[in-house]
């Protein structure tokens, strides 16, 4: 492609296996229900929903050189997705997430991206004096980075001068990895979308609700975060100030991807130029599509 990409979604690019079941699950059960593959990962669904918005997404990640990673890279092209700049490496197999949803909720998840770790910094070279960036002169587009990446290649995002004009939207891929996003906190860059859970981990505490949990980013470095509590309001505190809604109510159909959604949606609103409490109701409203087992609006 030879149009310049709206935004840079670098990390997860994946395939996900997601088993669904409208019964009730628990450790051990055996149950029926329905087993998908589709391509996945934080940074691929990002793209893919921003794709709906009409933005244009370049990736970047790695894929192996087997024919799962043959498949992926042709399914993204056929999405409309960027693919110019994904390393392919014959050295390392594509990776792989599997999860369990039970209606509705995750039951348990196991995310093989030892491929991405492996990798690490060397993916970031197109915005490093390459082809996404000039020499000597430090990216200034808009970056969604995964917590998938090792913490190393975080750390030099967030205090390298590479990255410093950048417009950073970070998502910590799960609570067992929402710590790889310190960093940024301890610079004040980027814009941190987390759940409850994670602002917690992130913080060393327990928050009880979503306003609470984003002011407690803000004391902490963040230089802006947006907090997801299910169900609950959900919140956007910056310097600024404080902006809270609380999303739609729906039943739940699915999970996995939802925050991915919600973070897409309200990278959308605002490229679109819109304030940003109806930014935040937005991505809130196309999140609760998503788990209601709909498609992006």
């Amino acid at each position: 492609m030879n149009t310049a990409p709206d935004i840079i979604c670098a990390g997860s690019v994946l395939w996900d296996m997601i088993g669904r079941s409208a019964l009730a699950m628990q450790a051990g059960d055996d149950r029926p229900g329905r087993i998908t593959r589709l391509p996945g990962g934080v940074a691929l669904n990002i793209a893919m929903t921003l794709v709906k918005y009409g933005l244009r997404p370049a990736l970047l990640s790695v894929v192996g050189q087997d024919s799962d990673g043959r498949a992926l890279i042709s399914s993204c092209q056929a999405m409309g997705l960027n693919t110019d700049h994904v390393l392919r490496r014959a050295d390392l197999p594509t990776d792989r997430y599997m999860a369990i949803e039970s209606q509705g909720r995750l039951l348990a998840a196991i995310a093989d991206a030892h491929s991405l770790e492996a990798a690490g910094a060397a993916i970031l070279a197109p915005l490093r004096g390459g082809a996404l960036a000039p020499l000597g002169a430090p990216f200034t587009g808009l970056i969604a980075l995964d917590g998938n990446l090792p913490v190393e290649t975080l750390a030099l995002v967030a205090s390298h001068e590479d990255f410093a004009k950048a417009d950073l939207r970070l998502a910590p891929a799960s609570p067992g990895k929402a710590t790889r996003l310190l960093p940024f906190l301890q610079a004040g860059r980027g814009t941190l979308y987390v759940n409850l859970e994670e602002a917690g981990l992130l913080c060393g505490t327990q928050f009880c609700g979503a306003q609470a949990a984003a002011q407690g980013l803000i004391r902490h470095g963040a230089r802006r975060a947006l907090v997801t509590d299910g169900g609950q309001p959900a919140a956007d505190a910056d310097e600024h100030g404080l902006r809270s809604a609380r999303p739609p109510a729906i039943t739940a159909q699915r999970v996995t991807g939802a925050g991915d959604t919600f973070m897409a949606a309200h990278i959308a609103a605002e490229r679109a130029g819109t304030a940003p409490q109806a930014a935040l109701e937005t991505a809130l409203r196309a999140a609760a599509h998503y788990v209601s087992g709909k498609e992006t609006p």
